[in-house]
This record gives structure tokens, sequence and C-alpha cells, in this order.
């Protein structure tokens, strides 16, 4: 078989060179094992990875895979997230993200959630985004060599998602610093009991918090998203309190660290691209495009997680209950098979299809606020930087291949006002 003449494939363990681009890597494996099987060792259900445009859809369209691996499983020991068990506080934040759960609790929660994320509701916002990030880009310009990343990609997402759950906004530094620590709990960040530590330690901080909150806006008047969620709950929704926390925690640490990867990974795209960014200069309204082509050509979640529930075929693989699938966003998004010459930016090509939001019943519930805050974030960056294409720059990325982007990125801006 031809998975057997390359390397046993993981997502752990990438050297920086492969992190920062990860695509010759994933071409290799889907030219010659489009899905592939990892032995995961005596006890452990093997992973079989996913690399193909066609077979990623598959993946994530199947009901017959899911997010609970206990369902997957049919054992009561086996814990619902990959979580050890001596973490409570975080498998209890995690296990009520939305992300993770199934229906009928899955299809409850996002059609309350839905309303808040309409297109109506994000076009109302566009406003406020855009001054949020012309208040982060001033303070950026007066600096000689910004870390984009601190000074704008990372604030901004955190900013408009507080705007909506009503979190004031001397609590968005600790937000951030919670939602970074929480992140060390990724998969493939968490190599020992530190990552975890660090993460359990920012899920009681957050559980505290929030429960604080819920206790506050008991029969509040306002009209945020934190306060709608206590609302539904106290006039029947099947929400408890730690449901209402895994939300909010959910909503804060996802939505920020996608806008945060992006933008930083499409002003790194842009700057290699010079002819593609002095034409989105001229034109702004070929931005939407763009951001559908930036998010296509490296998008900031590279993979996700699904569970067998029954025994299915991908592939030339029998696949058995209970085995763990995993779909490399980020190489399906370069499948010739889908995308003519996948690794060529072109802003031009018809992108709608790509797959960095995800599909099915888990497609990105903010995938509508995302949109909206890449188009103005990085029309911000487009207007208010002439030096944004020049000079040099430091990257270092996260040792993360699930949330893939940069950690810093240092520019030399020649021309700073």
């Amino acid at each position: 078989m031809a998975s057997a003449t390359l390397p046993r494939f993981d997502l752990m363990g990438w050297d920086k060179k492969d992190i920062a681009d990860p695509y010759p890597v994933y071409r290799r494996y889907r030219e010659a094992a489009p899905v592939h099987r990892t032995a995961s060792g005596p006890g452990k259900p093997d992973t079989y990875y996913v690399f193909t445009y066609d077979d990623v859809v598959r993946v994530l369209s199947n009901r017959r895979l899911g997010r609970n691996a206990r369902v997957a499983s049919g054992d009561t020991d086996t814990a619902p997230v990959p979580i050890p068990t001596e973490h409570r506080a975080l498998r209890t934040v995690v296990e009520n993200w939305l992300v993770f759960l199934d229906p009928p609790h899955h299809t409850e929660l996002r059609s309350l959630l839905t309303t808040e994320f309409s297109p109506s509701i994000v076009t109302g916002l566009r406003p406020r985004i855009a001054e949020l990030a012309s208040a982060l880009l001033d303070r950026l310009r007066a600096q000689r060599r910004p870390d984009l990343v601190e000074g704008f990609a990372a604030p901004l997402p955190i900013l408009v998602i507080s705007a909506l759950l009503g979190i004031p906004e001397e609590d968005h530094t600790w937000l951030r610093a919670n939602a970074v620590a929480l992140q060390e709990a990724s998969t493939t960040r968490a190599r020992d009991g530190r990552g975890y530590a660090r993460a359990e330690a920012a899920s009681q901080e957050f559980t505290r918090y929030f429960r604080r909150e819920v206790d506050r806006r008991g029969g509040d008047d306002r009209d945020d998203l934190l306060t709608l969620l206590v609302r539904a709950r106290d006039t029947g929704s099947p929400l408890s309190v730690d449901g209402i926390v895994g939300t909010c925690v959910h909503l804060l640490t996802a939505g920020h660290e996608t806008t945060t990867n992006f933008l930083a990974k499409a002003v790194l795209t842009l700057r290699a691209h010079r002819d593609v960014l002095d034409e989105l200069r001229t034109t702004p309204e070929s931005t939407p495009a763009a951001v559908e082509e930036l998010m296509r050509y490296d998008p900031p979640v590279q993979a996700v997680t699904r569970w067998a529930y029954e025994d299915i075929r991908l592939g030339d693989h029998d696949i058995p209950r209970g085995s763990r699938v995993v779909a490399l966003l980020g190489s399906a998004n370069r499948d010739p098979a889908r995308f003519p010459d996948p690794d060529v930016l072109d802003v031009h090509r018809a992108a709608e299809r790509q797959v960095g939001f995800g599909l099915g019943i888990h497609y990105c519930l903010g995938a509508t606020l995302a949109r909206a805050e890449a188009e103005i974030g990085l029309r911000a960056l487009l207007d208010g930087i002439p030096a944004l294409g020049r000079g040099a720059h430091e990257v270092e990325y996260a040792d993360d291949m699930v949330f893939h982007g940069p950690t810093r990125l240092l520019l030399d801006l020649p021309d700073a006002a």
C-alpha cells in the first residue's frame, strides 16, 4: 500500500520550516496516501488522516462521524474529549463547546446563537469593527518595529467578541492572556503536563469569571449575547450554567484565535506576493474575494477531528467504529483536483467552496463575523500602512498544526508615521 512508503504522519513534532509551510508535506501524502492510517498503540484507536478535498468534504458532512469520542467507542469510561480526567475545569469547559456537541444539543444551542451571528447583525457591527481597527492601527503606526500580532491581529477579534458578549473593556487584556493559556491544551501543543496545567488554570479563572457574570445577568435587560444566553436559560432553554460558561469561552477563544491567525498570515502572504498587494491597494472592492482566496491559500485552522460512530469506508480504507479521523483542511484547500494551480495565490479565482470554515453541521458559526473582521482588518492595514509590503520582518510560529499561525510578526516599517 502506498501509505507504507511514507513516514508515520502526525500533527506533532514538526520542525519550524514545515510548520511555516506545511503544504509540501501535505502534497506528498495527498498524492501517495490520500487516506493515511497511523497506528496509535495498544489500547488506543488508530488515526486516519484525510488529505484530499473530496474525502475531507465526506468527513465533514457524514453523520456517521461525530465529535464525541465516548459515543464512538461505546465505552462510558472514555472521555468525550481527549483531555486528561484530572483537569476537571478544562474538561467541563471544553465538553460544553458547540464544536464538540452532537445533535440534538448542538442543534438547540446553534439555533439559539445563530441570530446573534446573522448577516444583518454583523452588518450592523461593521462600523464598530472599523472603529476598533482604526484605533489599533493608530497605535501600530506610531512604532518603528511593531508586532502585528500583539498590536493588531490579536486584540481586534478580542475587542469585537467582547463587545458582543458585553464584557467590559478593562477585562480585555486578562481575557486575551487566559485565551492564549487555554490554547496550550491544543492536541498538538500539550506535549507534557505543563500545557494542560496552564489551560486548567485558565479554565478555572474563566469559570469563576463567567459564573459571576451569569449571576449578575439574572433578570437583566441588557441586549448582549451573554444576557441572551442567561435569559434563554431562565425561560426554559436546556442551558446549564456550565453550558453558558463553555459557550462564552468557546466564542472568545475560537473566534479570536482564527481571526488573529488569518490576519497575520494574510500579511505574510501578501508580502510574498507584492503584485497582489499592490492590486488590492487600488481595488478595495476586491477585498471580500481576496479574503476568500487568502483563507483557501493558508487557512488559520489546518485540521479538525472526528470520531467514527459506525464502520465506514474512506478511500482504500475500511475504518472501524471508534477510530479517530482527522480532516486536513489545509491540504484540501490545496488539492489540484478542486482548485487548479492550488499553490498560486489568485484573488480572482472562485474560492467560495474552500473548507477553511469547515462544512456540514459544524460549519463555523461565526464565519460571517470572521469574514467581516478579516475584510475590515485587512483593509485597514492596506490603507493605513504604506510600507506594509516593504522592509524586513521577523516571524515566529506557534508550535501548533491545528490553530496555525504566528505568535509574533515583527515588521520593519521604514516610513512609519
